[in-house]
């Protein structure tokens, strides 16, 4: 199947969303049609051996979960199984809704939390009291998303096309778990470019993202280098806060066959659910401006008794803004220089560059990632790039194995201008950046060449301070 009928196939799911007009909310239809499309890709992937399947499911009873649960798995080929005879098309037109939460309750662990936490249950019963359910479920069991049709990657495209649409429909709360997928593909090229000594076949490559949203980062990051080399096996890693978006995460994950053990619930700052881990690729867009007073005992506890064993050893921000915990949580996260390093990517408002005087928490994390030689380059974005914002954003690009031209250098780059004005606004993002323009940061940043848009300082935080980009932030 090709791109364009990838999205025909997209377009034909979403279109189910018609029959929801006037019971749901248009903010709400993501939240069905997503569920339901991994339920019947995972139904049409698990068909083949459904009947031996079943007949474990019996062979097995009175065993224990733990051996069941690996005995069945392993009959399914798959990371999932289901272990109902029931599939959306034998669902009774009298009794769906019990018979289908029956069905989704027949699933592997992992699959059902993704269910539990998409609230799928109580969006099956809206559906029941609207006389929807049953034409729904008709539509999706008609639908063949079959890997013999449609491939994990293939289905990996229509999966990501539909959260798209869903963080569209829904724009006025999208910019708390979506990032556009143009920052994404900027920010994700930014850190990975060059870096074929990491790419060799046969190697195994970590990606990881503290504020995973629904998997924007982690898919990129697995897409750019599989489009580089098939070769090289990606393993993903992230924490998410907010339960839908941990669904949608895993979900995406789960279609496309790849492991989900190492995508965590819950809050990264507080409870690293990831701890003495190290990765190679680092990608995150922690929220602009928001306080961490909930968990400031946490924080506050780690940074006095741990100091730089531990993760905030350099200093803490003000309460009002928690973006610099999150730098210093990758930062903390990177492999020693001498097994190859590690990269980050983080998506940052102005507030991280220029806020706080001499002395303050702000100013002493940038003097230490400054005097360690950690900033690479900082890419200043256009403005009413994001759904919710449309404030003064940067890219900063960290390394602890910079190339030796770039020791003791910081790169800024003015990429305030590479833009394209939308033809409808969503939210507040009224412009996007374009494959070309793109391609050309990517450019300026890879030739490290003092131009009009490009110019190196010395890692000192004064020449920080005084670069151009400051006056963005005017």
């Amino acid at each position: 199947m090709n791109t364009e009928n990838h999205s025909q196939t997209a377009a034909f799911l979403w279109s189910i969303a018609d029959l929801l007009r006037g019971d749901f909310k248009q903010s709400q239809y993501g939240r069905i049609i997503l569920p339901f499309t991994l339920l019947r890709r995972m139904e049409c992937v698990l068909a083949p051996t459904k009947n031996e399947v079943i007949k474990q499911t019996f062979a097995q009873e009175g065993r224990p979960d733990t051996v069941r649960e690996m005995i069945l798995l392993r009959t399914a080929g798959q990371q999932f199984f289901n272990a109902s005879p029931l599939t959306l098309g034998t669902l009774s037109d009298t009794q769906t809704a019990a018979d289908l939460m029956s069905y989704v309750q027949a699933f592997s662990k992992d699959a059902r939390e993704i269910f539990e936490h998409f609230h799928f249950e109580d969006f099956i019963q809206q559906l029941e009291t609207a006389n929807l359910l049953y034409q729904v479920v008709q539509r999706f069991a008609a639908t063949d998303l079959s890997p013999e049709f449609i491939s994990n990657f293939g289905m990996g495209i229509i999966f990501e096309e539909l959260i798209r649409k869903f963080a569209e429909s829904s724009n006025e709360t999208a910019g708390e778990h979506f990032t556009p997928r143009d920052i994404v593909h900027l920010t994700t090229s930014l850190v990975i470019t060059n870096q074929d000594h990491k790419l060799a076949p046969n190697s195994i490559v970590t990606i990881y993202d503290p504020t995973a949203g629904t998997g924007g980062f982690l898919s990129e990051g697995d897409e750019y280098i599989q489009s580089i080399s098939e070769k090289v096996s990606v393993s993903l890693h992230g924490q998410e806060l907010n339960p839908e978006s941990y669904a949608i995460c895993k979900a995406d994950m789960l279609i496309k066959g790849q492991d989900v053990a190492s995508i965590k619930l819950g809050n990264t700052l507080s409870n690293d659910q990831l701890a003495g881990k190290r990765f190679d690729f680092m990608l995150s867009n922690p929220p602009f401006g928001v306080e961490w007073k909930k968990v400031q005992k946490q924080i506050t506890d780690e940074h006095s008794h741990e100091g730089f064993d531990g993760r905030f050893g350099p200093g803490l921000p003000r309460v009002s803004d928690g973006s610099l915990l999150f730098l210093l949580h990758l930062v903390s996260k990177m492999r020693d220089p001498r097994d190859g390093g590690s990269r980050i990517g983080i998506i940052l408002n102005g507030s991280p560059l220029f806020t706080g005087g001499a002395g303050s928490g702000e100013s002493e994390i940038r003097r230490y990632l400054l005097q360690n030689d950690l900033v690479e380059a900082i890419v200043a974005l256009p403005t009413d790039m994001f759904y919710n914002t449309g404030i003064a954003t940067y890219v900063w690009i960290l390394s602890n194995h910079k190339a030796a031209a770039r020791q003791g250098r910081v790169q800024l780059i003015d990429g305030s201008q590479h833009s394209a004005k939308m033809r409808k606004s969503l939210g507040s993002k009224r412009q996007f950046i374009t494959e070309d323009q793109i391609s050309e940061l990517v450019r300026l940043y890879g030739s490290f060449e003092q131009t009009a848009q490009s110019k190196s300082s010395p890692s000192m935080p004064s020449a920080i301070a005084a670069s151009p980009l400051s006056a963005r932030c005017a």
